[in-house]
């Protein structure tokens, strides 16, 4: 800096105090590549994205006939499904030399783009390229995401990490763990003159992303996903490894329409949820064997409460808890609501992972189990309605949870625990803790169920199978099936809509199966869960 005449100061700027061999004239210019993105593993460390041939379909405005860019647009966007008028407009605005991406399509995958549909587009081209894909077009898209040219609004947020035409996670896995799986560009920095000539000034080596290993069995997501692909409404199909707390498949339905129904759908888990409330029931001193009252109805605070239409006659009257359990008596539960708290409830359902977040390395809901609730409230509690909410994972955990012996802490990314990866805000649940409610004396601690109680409780859930409303999975090959069902009502309509699940444990594997749109669960749920473990046993 230097004074002027009139007792003001003046910068004096040297191009040397940005680069110390810098000249006036020059400016420096970066370019950047990309080292190829790291691939996410399944358990065995295989890749399952990995690059694939792709075609990207489009209008070649280089080989355009002069006056045809319009037809040639709306033809071909037309082919694809896109709305004709957009992409018309983004080839018009295009420079005489583009390439106008209009889709890209699989190369081995049967399109809407086709061969012979190209070739009578004049100026359409498919380029051959690769992308980063999963096996199929479907496979756990919903948990993965996928991989495409960062946004602006990306790029902005990226701190200066993505330059524009980067590849990018743009959702699932593939944007939680993007800087792990891109690693750092190659960097190259020039000193460029105003008559286009230039010197290298430096090049920085790239770094290689790290691949992401997860749990997930390739065999069991893609078994999982073919059971579901003729359900129209919201589905979704979790399994787990109880010895390991491993999450095998993440499964979502078509009529999902690509949200995350397995990990972060809340829903009303109907008599599933009769599990939890037979652990707080074997805590107040009860067994499987201890009688239990079911009339056909029963009223609280002027509600009435029934059974299921066509609920057997033979499982009414005085009856073992395990008969309860087992055809689901809706009565003899609510029944209990003297006998059980809410915050026995509640913690009981805590000790079966139900309410208890968990560091999967990946955003889940564990669901929410009030910790006072009165009158109807409590009573619907009781049977897994009013304000008890799951996930698809939170009952596949609690199923797990009864056959470790022990709460399941599930995880989809190795290691997530030890890095105190937490789940993403406003996705996991809010209540209860793990230390919810007040066992009675003599009970173990909150955030543990024993031994005797998994065994009461996996007695109960093979008498489903037996003698209950789960017998579609008595023939099931391999081990014994031991399960439980469930049918939850929601909305206002008159009859209400229903959901239907249905959660089993066969050896070591836990699953719940889970259909938004259903009737009961034995008869929706019921064969999606036959299919799926039978097929799991081949």
């Amino acid at each position: 800096m230097h004074r002027a005449e009139d007792d003001t100061w003046l910068v004096e700027f040297s191009p040397a105090l940005v680069l110390e061999t810098l000249v006036p004239g020059e400016r420096l210019t970066h370019s950047t590549i990309q080292p190829p993105r790291a691939g996410i593993l399944d358990r065995t460390g295989q890749p399952m994205v990995q690059p694939r041939p792709v075609l990207r379909i489009g209008i070649d405005k280089a080989n355009l006939p002069e006056g045809q860019a319009a037809a040639s647009a709306a033809a071909i966007a037309e082919m694809v499904g896109l709305d004709p008028a957009a992409y018309t407009a983004q080839v018009e605005a295009s420079g005489p030399e583009a390439f106008v991406e209009a889709i890209i399509q699989r190369a081995e995958a049967d399109g809407p783009a086709t061969d012979e549909g190209i070739a009578a587009i004049p100026g359409a081209a498919a380029l051959a390229d690769t992308r980063d894909l999963a096996p199929t077009r479907t496979f756990a898209r919903a948990l993965l995401g996928n991989v495409g040219e960062a946004t602006a609004e990306v790029i902005e947020s990226s701190e200066g990490r993505l330059s524009p035409g980067d590849q990018t996670g743009l959702s699932g896995l593939q944007q939680q763990y993007d800087k792990q799986l891109s690693g750092a560009p190659s960097v190259t920095v020039n000193a460029a003159r105003e008559d286009g000539l230039f010197r290298h000034i430096f090049t920085s080596a790239p770094q290689e992303g790290t691949p992401l290993r997860t749990t997930l069995d390739p065999r069991l997501q893609a078994l999982a996903e073919t059971v579901l692909e003729e359900e129209p409404s919201a589905s979704a199909i979790v399994a787990i490894q109880p010895s390991t707390g491993e999450i095998l498949t993440v499964a979502n339905g078509p009529g999902s329409e690509g949200q995350q129904t397995a990990l972060l759908g809340q829903y009303p888990p109907g008599s599933t949820f009769k599990i939890a409330t037979s652990l707080a029931l074997l805590r107040q001193g009860s067994t499987p064997d201890a009688a239990v009252q079911c009339p056909a109805e029963v009223t609280v605070d002027g509600r009435k409460f029934s059974n299921v239409p066509g609920y057997p006659a033979a499982a009414t009257g005085t009856v073992p808890l395990r008969t309860a359990f087992a055809n689901s008596c809706n009565t003899a539960f609510i029944n209990a609501r003297d006998t059980v708290s809410q915050q026995d409830l509640a913690a009981a359902a805590a000790d079966l992972g139900i309410g208890v977040d968990a560091p999967m390395g990946v955003p889940g809901y564990f669901g929410s189990v009030p910790e006072s609730a009165d009158g109807t409230a409590h009573a619907a509690s009781m049977i897994g309605q009013g304000e008890v909410l799951v996930s698809p994972l939170a009952l596949a955990v609690a199923a797990a949870s009864v056959g470790k012996g022990e709460r399941v802490t599930p995880f989809l990314v190795p290691g997530a625990a030890a890095a105190g990866e937490t789940p993403a805000s406003g996705t996991a649940s809010a209540s209860p803790s793990a230390t919810a409610g007040s066992p009675a004396p003599g009970a173990p601690a909150a955030g543990s169920i024993t031994a005797a109680e998994a065994a009461s409780l996996r007695d109960m859930m093979r008498a489903v199978v037996s003698d209950g409303g789960a017998a579609m999975l008595l023939d099931v090959p391999g081990e014994p099936v031991l399960a439980k069902t469930g049918t939850a009502e929601f909305g206002s309509e008159t009859p209400p809509r229903t959901h239907a699940w249905v959660v089993a444990l066969q050896g070591d594997l836990a699953v719940a199966v889970f259909v938004s749109e259903g009737e009961l669960g034995s008869t929706s749920g019921g064969p999606l869960m036959k299919a799926f473990l039978a097929g799991a046993a081949g």
